[in-house]
């Protein structure tokens, strides 16, 4: 069993979480036993060989997924164990996502694409766009909110993914990857804005192949052979 230093305060608190997916006449374990804390407002990196469990772990965190074994407990809810409407609801107010990919709709603006994330959360028109126009504005892209995806650079698009995340005001962001599709210039952008969200009391878990990303976080972990470990 691998076990982290714990950290003051956790947001994340994980106890020999594994995680063993069964098919095709063979048995995959990507988790095994991991015990850690996560603690509220840290900026923690994950690194790891490809294919060693890194989004595995990205999804229990998420709420997408279940361990096999093993508690893993998100501000004092058992994931494990919640109903699928609490995990539902867990997704959409307290875990914000941001990928490699932007996984932006192309044919909606920036404006459009930042509000679908409040669409699980039935908010109102009024402060829908209330809040959408402050995402939008703390992610730099106040004046962009009528742009397409396709008229946006890579770094702006990113922008958006972020605004996207973090309009529902989540305990956390979880991002694979964020910055894998940029350049050294926009890398570092995005790494400062990331940092900014952290300091404002934002959770923030990054898996990253990247040891320039890695080096600026709170904490760095690795992940390898199924088991979590400090750098």
């Amino acid at each position: 069993m691998s076990t982290i230093e714990t950290a003051p305060q956790p947001l994340y608190v994980l106890t020999d979480v594994t995680r063993t997916y069964t098919g095709k006449g063979r048995t995959v374990t990507p988790l095994t036993g991991v015990t850690a804390e996560i603690g509220a407002g840290e900026f923690v990196t994950i690194q790891g060989p490809t294919g060693g469990g890194k989004s595995t772990l990205l999804q229990l965190l998420g709420a997408l997924d279940r361990p096999t074994a093993g508690s893993l407990v998100l501000a004092g809810t058992e994931l494990s164990s919640a109903s699928n409407k609490e995990l539902g609801r867990i997704r959409a107010e307290d875990v914000g996502f941001v990928f490699q990919g932007f996984n932006l709709i192309p044919t909606l603006t920036a404006r459009e694409n930042v509000a679908m994330a409040l669409v699980p959360a039935r908010t109102g028109p009024a402060e829908r766009a209330a809040r959408v126009e402050e995402a939008l504005a703390h992610v730099g892209l106040a004046d962009r909110g009528d742009h397409l995806p396709g008229e946006l650079s890579g770094g702006q698009q990113q922008r958006v993914a972020i605004a996207r995340a973090i309009v529902k005001r989540p305990r956390v962001l979880l991002a694979d990857e964020p910055t894998g599709n940029l350049d050294e210039e926009m890398r570092d952008e995005i790494l400062t804005l990331l940092e900014s969200l952290c300091a404002e009391g934002l959770t923030l878990i990054v898996v990253t192949h990247d040891s320039a990303v890695a080096k600026r976080a709170h904490r760095r972990l690795r992940l390898k052979n199924g088991r979590l470990n400090a750098v």
